[in-house]
């Protein structure tokens, strides 16, 4: 009798494990077959579930919180990379060239000539190559990175900066002075597809945490652009004048900045002055821009720059160098939800190799104002001994040292991130703009001077 109870027991325990097996392998979906697995990336780039469309902070199901710059962290360099030697390219707007520096010996080992106002250095997706924008030139320079010698260089349209799509099957050029988003074969260069813009002066930008849609600054309209990568359309217009974000009725700004103030275009003196750094002094020693009579008051109220999201993908981060700050964006709702005051001329934003702190270059206070994610607020402020013009640029491989071009003083600045301290100062050409520290960490490469996720 207690044979035939044991055996019943066997029996019952068995069979529901049996039919938990069976449930495990057909996924629990009442018969349906599992899905078949996803593709794999390229070498040297990991799998990635991305969020939820939108921008949403924290994936589905996860319990985990959310960090897009998880693989940015020191030392963790894609195998692509790992034989470059650490190098800093500046492109030097007005001297037409590109100032090579090594980082350890602080040394410019190497200058070479570039096409007309080259802008920023910017890393290819796949890893590969470096892009010199020569914005004035039309053309696009190439680097391998492994030797640091140039290559020829190709023609593109008003390449003021350059981006990637995060799926990395297209080169996103923001023609400024066209007020066009070009698609390119991000290869060959070739371009695709224009996508005209309703604001004028695309110029710099980031992604939402699920890579679909991209932020994007308009310079000389005070507007941020909300465009859908996959579908090529603008979703959204933020005027940050008022606040409102409008969805509809979105028309195309006239190209050429052809509806901007007379004298005021993108190739006219007044711009020169304003963009590339031709400044006089006032009689008390400050920078003051020709282009005004007020003392370097800017032409317009406000002048988005640099855009960066933040490490829990809830937040755009939107340098403006006429308000003297940075305003804060919902990445889901895309409504402007405050701004930071940090310093005059707030231009170039950095995440901190940790994803702790986010450094805004003030390229008029000459200063360096470090941002805390989890106060919302400045919490340290690094000056330039005796002023400067800190600008473009990115944070060391090993999150060390933070490298600034000197847009007006034809200089690199070197940071100290522990201590904020200048450690370094460095002659290059003559209006050094978008600097990249290659290599860095990271799967992929989004562009500008270096956003990697």
């Amino acid at each position: 009798m207690r044979r035939l109870r044991s055996e019943r027991r066997r029996r019952g325990v068995i069979v529901p494990l049996i039919g938990l097996m069976a449930c495990v392998l057909s996924a629990c979906e009442g018969g349906k077959p599992v899905s078949a697995p996803s593709p794999s990336p390229p070498i040297g780039i990991a799998a990635t579930t991305p969020a939820p469309r939108g921008g949403s902070s924290t994936p589905t199901g996860s319990a985990a919180p959310v960090d897009v710059y998880a693989h940015d962290r020191p030392g963790m360099l894609s195998p692509v990379v790992a034989g470059f030697p650490e190098r800093v390219y500046v492109p030097n707007s007005e001297s037409n060239t590109v100032s090579v520096i090594d980082p350890h010996t602080y040394q410019v080992v190497r200058t070479f000539p570039v096409g007309r106002r080259p802008q920023h250095v910017v890393p290819s997706w796949d890893l590969k190559t470096l892009w010199v924008n020569n914005n004035d030139g039309n053309s696009l320079t190439p680097i391998d990175p492994m030797t640091g010698k140039e290559g020829k260089p190709v023609s593109v349209d008003d390449p003021y900066n350059l981006y990637f799509s995060p799926d990395g099957r297209s080169a996103l050029v923001m023609a400024e002075r066209e007020n066009r988003l070009d698609f390119l074969n991000p290869r060959t260069m070739q371009r695709r597809y224009s996508l005209p813009m309703p604001c004028r002066g695309i110029n710099h930008a980031d992604f939402t945490a699920d890579e679909t849609l991209m932020l994007a600054s308009c310079e000389f309209s005070g507007q941020l652009v909300v465009i859908d990568i996959a579908d090529r359309k603008v979703r959204a217009v933020i005027d940050l004048a008022d606040g409102v974000t409008r969805r509809k009725g979105l028309r195309r700004a006239m190209p050429k900045d052809r509806s901007m103030p007379s004298g005021m275009g993108h190739d006219s003196m007044e711009h020169d002055l304003m963009r590339h750094g031709r400044l006089e002094h006032d009689s008390m020693g400050h920078d003051s821009m020709d282009h005004d009579s007020m003392h370097g008051r800017m032409p317009y109220p406000n002048m988005p720059q640099d855009v960066k999201l933040s490490p829990d993908g809830t937040t755009f981060y939107v340098a403006d160098m006429a308000k003297n700050g940075v305003w804060v964006v919902d990445a889901g709702k895309f409504r402007v939800t405050g701004f930071i005051p940090t310093g005059a001329g707030a231009h170039g934003l950095y995440v901190s190799r940790d994803s702790k702190v986010l450094y805004v270059s003030n390229r008029g206070a000459g200063s360096v104002s470090v941002i805390s994610f989890a106060l919302g607020r400045p919490i340290a402020t690094w000056p330039i001994p005796g002023g400067g013009s800190p600008d473009m640029g990115g944070v060391s491989a090993d999150g060390r040292s933070l490298w600034l071009s000197g847009r007006y003083n034809g200089v690199v600045y070197v940071f100290d991130t522990g201590t904020g301290r200048l450690i370094r100062t460095i002659n290059v050409g003559a209006g050094p703009h978008g600097l990249a520290i290659y290599p860095q960490p990271g799967r992929y490469s989004l562009g500008h001077t270096g956003v990697f996720r």
